[in-house]
């Protein structure tokens, strides 16, 4: 091999890698900037506006504020859990239960971004959910499991409060999708 092509390989190389880190460094900076947006909504959100959309384009707006103190994490919840809404920011599923309220609501992230935290959060855990209007909700976490997408099922029991979050498993995988999930349980502590 000559010089030059020796050259023109390092600099292809090169190249290529550095695309390859810039792609994962944009998922990462997408979705704090995208927090940082939905602040911004939730606030608008909170001072009584409906349907704030986050920006303009966005075909979904703010319903919901997860905290989780343990962890030192506080994120805005939007409405659906479409590919699209889970690049910026949890989701909360359709046609499950209001947050907060009877029955049980399910809210889905992303492993490697929003919900990466929930590799860490235990049995015991608090969880704490603010919806426009109402007071906030604690949740204690019962249990954390990993289970079959194609073969799970979240029961409900609208007698009781509970917070089901989701997340692809396992958090390392190298490749996306897969059928395994991660999943929080919790019900609600306060009355």
């Amino acid at each position: 091999m000559t010089r030059r092509a020796l050259g023109v390989v390092i600099v292809v190389l090169v190249v290529a890698g550095a695309w390859e880190l810039g792609h994962g460094l944009w998922i990462h900076v997408k979705a704090r900037l995208a927090q940082h947006l939905l602040q911004r909504a939730w606030a608008r959100t909170l001072a009584g506006e409906r349907d704030v959309k986050p920006w303009p384009w966005a075909d979904t707006s703010p319903v919901a504020r997860l905290t989780a103190p343990a962890h030192d994490v506080a994120l805005i919840v939007l409405a659906g859990a479409n590919g699209r809404t889970l690049a910026f920011a949890p989701g909360h599923a359709a046609g499950s239960a209001v947050p907060g309220g009877a029955g049980t609501a399910i809210i889905t992230g992303h492993r490697d971004t929003h919900f990466a935290f929930l590799a860490r959060v235990h049995a015991g855990d608090t969880l704490v959910i603010e919806v426009p209007g109402r007071a906030p909700v604690v949740f204690r976490v019962t249990e954390t499991l990993v289970v079959d997408a194609r073969t799970a099922a979240v029961l409900s029991d609208d007698g009781m409060s509970a917070l089901v979050l989701v997340t692809c498993y396992p958090f390392d995988a190298v490749t996306v999708g897969g059928p395994l999930r991660y999943v929080v349980a919790a019900v609600r502590t306060d009355g």
